[in-house]
């Protein structure tokens, strides 16, 4: 892989694929639909030579075949909010890969444990899909569309994520305990803060992402980005607490509570139906990745927060 493009590249995922990507001395397109965060992202990245722009509409093919004709792989990292997800969803899937089918192009599907629904244990990518919520089902809809056979000469594969964080995990259930807790702010917990679950570092699924994408025959399946164990809210806390030195309340947010800020929230309305991610630990099976790509990448949780935390506390200071 000499060049890639980043669909959705100012976002959570997107940052952290280009950073890696560059890391590696791969050229890299960001592609996105708004210049000025487009032009910050080049500028973080000291406007190295090796990384350029291209302005786009994710759900207009046409102008993803523009930007990624000369890229070796396409990395798809943009995503849709919740109460737009049966709207548009699809939409984006099928956007993405006639570009990609169109242009002949590897793609990288970068998603999340939806479409598993209310599962406890551990689940391999072979696990049974048996999505019990709406949003969990439409997930299943763009995983079939992804691997339609209709796409003749794109090559997809998906890559799944638990919850993650990081510097620049903008939409987590994680993101607003560590901004509050950075800030030396009163902050919120979503889920049960008993739980252990699992998170993965970001940085860390974006290493992994990128080998598993640097190997043909990668492609036409399912694979487990998994984090680095389990942990729960409690520890979270306790950890971030010695790192920040805040001492302000956590509050843990259930079901009832999103519930009700649902009620002047449409994307919290939206939230109330996969609760159920927070309340019950379901842990990504690595073993594929073990046994065809190599060790797991995994930073422990402490290392993972610190410097999350400390480039969270710079930029609340700035």
């Amino acid at each position: 892989m000499k060049k890639a493009i980043v669909l959705g590249a100012t976002g959570g995922t997107g940052q952290v694929m280009v950073s890696e990507l560059l890391s590696r001395g791969i050229e890299v397109i960001a592609f996105g639909r708004s210049e000025n965060k487009l032009k910050e992202l080049i500028k973080e990245h000291h406007s190295t030579p090796q990384l350029a722009y291209k302005l786009g509409d994710i759900f207009d093919y046409n102008t993803i075949v523009e930007a990624a004709f000369d890229a070796d792989v396409i990395f798809q990292c943009a995503n849709v909010q919740y109460h737009e997800m049966a709207k548009k969803l699809h939409l984006l899937g099928e956007s993405v890969m006639t570009a990609a089918n169109i242009l002949g192009k590897k793609i990288v599907i970068v998603d999340g444990i939806y479409v598993y629904g209310r599962q406890t244990g551990k689940g391999n990518e072979n696990h049974l899909k048996q999505p019990h919520t709406k949003k969990g089902k439409i997930r299943v809809e763009f995983e079939h569309l992804i691997f339609d056979k209709k796409w003749k000469n794109a090559k997809a594969l998906i890559v799944r994520l638990p919850d993650y964080y990081g510097i620049t995990s903008q939409n987590s259930y994680l993101h607003p305990t560590l901004t509050g807790l950075a800030a030396d702010k009163l902050s919120i917990f979503i889920g049960n803060l008993k739980t252990p679950r699992e998170y993965v570092y970001l940085p860390d699924a974006a290493k992994m992402i990128v080998e598993i994408a640097s190997r043909d025959d990668s492609y036409g399946e399912n694979w487990n980005i998994p984090g680095a164990g389990v942990i729960t809210g409690k520890e979270i806390i306790k950890m971030a607490r010695e790192i920040t030195k805040n001492r302000k309340l956590v509050i843990p947010l259930n079901k009832h509570a999103i519930r009700l800020l649902g009620l002047f929230d449409p994307i919290m309305k939206e939230v109330v139906e996969i609760m159920y991610l927070t309340e019950e630990g379901f842990i990504l099976d690595g073993e594929k990745y073990k046994n065809r790509i190599g060790k797991i990448v995994a930073t422990p949780y402490k290392e993972g927060l610190e410097k999350t935390l400390k480039l969270l506390m710079k930029k609340s200071k700035s």
